[in-house]
């Protein structure tokens, strides 16, 4: 993290959320469960994605990340991709690699937290990380409700599950909407990411009594 040139101290937004997780189609009903959730919080989820422009993926990264008072970090794709040559995807722990640099070099008060599909797996796959807190979902949307709040225990806003299961079946509807008007089948892009962001906080507000 540290340059030869001064980096300016990024002072962190305490409603951003930044999402490093798999953007691909087998993480579709996750990717949705975690801008639900995020919003019933009152927090507004942020991703690489929604960032479009011609600066590399990296610098948009880094900057982005600076930004957000939370990150949020799925590390349960760690099996080789099956197209040739097979290889593991790297992205997610090296982007939670960065939110601790940024954590301790910034010091701008970053919280990051840290989701898997596996118990103990991480252990494994990153023993750097022993003795932090895993949130397991067992590659299911409620399995990420359900470690949101108790990530976010200490939030000002305290959503029951059941209420954002509600808000996740508002923007689960929304992202089938946005593929017919899009004409899409991913919503891994910029566009689509943003709709469900703003859905998602549309439907927080309407469902979860303190965030009106």
């Amino acid at each position: 993290m540290p340059s030869s040139r001064r980096r300016a101290r990024t002072k962190a937004d305490p409603i951003l959320a930044f999402l490093n997780i798999p953007f691909d189609q087998q993480f579709e009903s996750l990717y949705l469960a975690f801008i639900a959730g995020l919003s019933g919080f009152g927090l507004v989820p942020q991703a690489v994605l929604q960032v479009p422009g011609s600066q590399r993926r990296l610098d948009r990264l880094v900057r982005l990340l600076g930004t957000c008072k939370y990150s949020f970090h799925d590390l349960s794709r760690v099996e080789l991709d099956t197209r040739h040559p097979m290889t593991p995807r790297f992205n997610m722990p090296f982007e939670l690699g960065l939110a601790v640099a940024n954590t301790e070099y910034l010091r701008n008060g970053h919280r990051w937290f840290v989701f898997e599909a596996k118990g103990f797996r991480v252990l494994k796959s990153l023993s750097d990380i022993n003795g932090t807190e895993v949130y397991i979902h067992k590659s299911v949307p409620i399995g990420v409700l359900r470690g949101l709040t108790n990530a976010l225990a200490r939030s000002r806003h305290k959503p029951t599950v059941l209420e954002l299961q509600a808000v996740y079946r508002d923007v689960k509807q929304t992202a089938e909407v946005l593929k017919r008007q899009l004409a899409t089948q991913t919503l891994f892009d910029t566009r689509p990411f943003l709709d469900l962001v703003l859905a998602a906080s549309i439907s927080a507000k309407r469902r979860i009594a303190s965030l009106r």
